[in-house]
């Protein structure tokens, strides 16, 4: 290929349409990943993004010529590939998303046999590299051949119109569709104890998404079974023109349709997913959003009410996760931040469970992949069980370890400004944690300060044990500290 492929990240695949990202870089991909790990079957989903249809086929083209044969599961969130990955039995799978990314932008996931993730030194790079190698006139002319001589128009791009035929694809004897749905919704419902549930009204905000299919099959999965749960949904159908905008919930400007649905309702609480819900995030019944952070604590407790077991936790807050756990009879296991890190370590220490702040929680019989519907369901058994509402179940701890939530500042230098705090605090210390970025504790409160990969931007977070004042008065001291250029 005469110019490098620049959508690949560390962790995924992710890259403006036509510029980084069109049908061509996908047969690449799908060509290289079939070589790469020598899969034979490979597991294809996607997003409801318009783009989405047209680049998941090119990517099977490619996966097809590579040696390997795809399963289709349609319109799906990351966690279904996850699912399917392991369930069939497959050589790897790839899941076609932008998640909570520009409109214009597209990407994907992948991971190998068993739902183990694929990161640069685990073979991305490596599938860059083959993808890049890859003759051009064999591309362009396979891409011919699966398009019976349409040709590549970017306006039927972006309206989701893909110019390869699935009938092509199909006529290979190596491409065919499956719809997973029923085995995904079986395994997401044996986290909890249905018969447990008492009657709940649920706000649910799919932003469009892929998240409003699969909770119609759960949905209808309760119905059967008589389980007295009533969904009141916001922004359900997935449309991939996202007419309510890119569903993001962890910026505040996106929360409003999902707090004030569940106050109009009455609702015992709310949910909102991101593009392909691997994340969830929670309200209480008040319309309050709940920090990932405190939720974390929430499913700590919950598995460790089972019985013991190691829990992981990225290091950005973690006082409150860490006094649950240990006060819950589990191990606290510490761990940098990001998905291919979490669950590495998770299969190492056979953890049941791990969390981080930003809303991404992951299951050890989930093949220690992320879930944005199994977080849902154990809150609203707990609320259940427990007989307390959500809002009750976090304010104790939220009071005995307040928290900033994470706050970016984008600047000139993000070298600079860590130095500068690092010159002021770390003599000061008590305890230094450099297990992602820098965290520094001073006895009643810490913070820890990690550099973006990609873009210079400083990412901050504080807490303290009990007081909320001093939390806002380091917070604005240290903020002020990183942006005075």
């Amino acid at each position: 290929m005469t110019t490098p492929i620049t959508c690949f990240k560390a962790y995924d695949i992710r890259g403006e349409l036509n510029t980084q990202l069109n049908e061509d870089v996908a047969y690449r991909i799908g060509f290289a990943f079939a070589e790469e790990l020598s899969a034979k079957t490979v597991v294809v989903g996607g997003d409801v993004r318009l783009t989405s249809l047209p680049l998941k086929l090119a990517l099977s083209a490619g996966l097809i010529d590579g040696g390997a044969s795809v399963t289709d599961i349609g319109v799906a969130g990351t966690e279904e590939i996850y699912f399917a990955t392991k369930h069939l039995g497959v050589d790897g799978g790839i899941e076609v998303t932008a998640s909570h990314n520009p409109i214009n932008y597209n990407g994907m996931k992948l991971v190998k046999a068993g739902s183990v993730p694929i990161s640069g030194d685990t073979g991305l790079n490596a599938i860059k590299e083959r993808a890049e190698a890859l003759d051009d006139a064999y591309v362009a002319e396979r891409l011919d051949f699966y398009a019976k001589g349409a040709k590549f128009d970017a306006d039927a791009f972006f309206n989701g119109k893909a110019f390869i035929a699935t009938d092509i694809l199909a006529e290979t004897g190596q491409y065919q569709r499956h719809l997973n749905m029923d085995a995904y919704v079986s395994h997401i419902l044996s986290y909890v104890d249905i018969n447990n549930f008492t009657p709940l009204k649920i706000v649910t905000n799919a932003g469009n998404g892929a998240a409003g299919l699969a909770l119609d099959a759960i949905e209808q999965r309760l119905l059967a079974k008589d389980v007295p749960v009533e969904f009141v949904k916001v922004h359900h159908n997935a449309d991939g023109t996202f007419p309510n905008g890119i569903p993001n919930p962890l910026l505040p400007e996106n929360r409003a349709d999902t707090a004030n649905a569940v106050i109009e309702h009455g609702a015992d609480f709310g949910i909102a997913w991101d593009g392909d819900f691997d994340r969830c995030f929670l309200f209480d019944a008040d319309g309050n959003f709940i920090e990932g952070y405190y939720i974390v604590g929430l499913l700590a407790k919950a598995f460790l009410d089972k019985g013991p077991s190691k829990i992981i936790y990225d290091p950005r807050v973690y006082w409150n996760t860490e006094d649950i756990i240990t006060s819950s009879g589990g191990t606290p296991i510490k761990c940098k931040t990001g998905h291919a890190f979490i669950k590495e370590r998770m299969r190492k220490e056979d953890a049941v469970y791990g969390g981080e702040m930003s809303a991404h929680h992951y299951f050890r019989d989930f093949a220690y992949c992320d879930s944005g519907m199994i977080p849902w369901l154990l809150v609203a058994e707990l609320i259940c069980t427990s007989q307390k509402s959500l809002a009750d179940m976090v304010k104790e701890r939220i009071e005995a370890f307040p928290s900033s939530g994470e706050i970016n500042s984008t600047l000139k230098d993000a070298d600079a400004a860590l130095a500068r705090v690092l010159a002021k605090y770390q003599p000061l210390a008590e305890v230094i944690d450099e297990t992602d970025g820098i965290g520094l504790e001073f006895g009643n409160w810490r913070f820890n300060l990690r550099k973006s990969n990609t873009e210079p931007v400083i990412r901050l977070n504080v807490e303290s044990k009990g007081d909320i004042a001093l939390v806002e008065e380091k917070t604005q001291e240290l903020l002020d500290l990183i942006r005075a250029e």
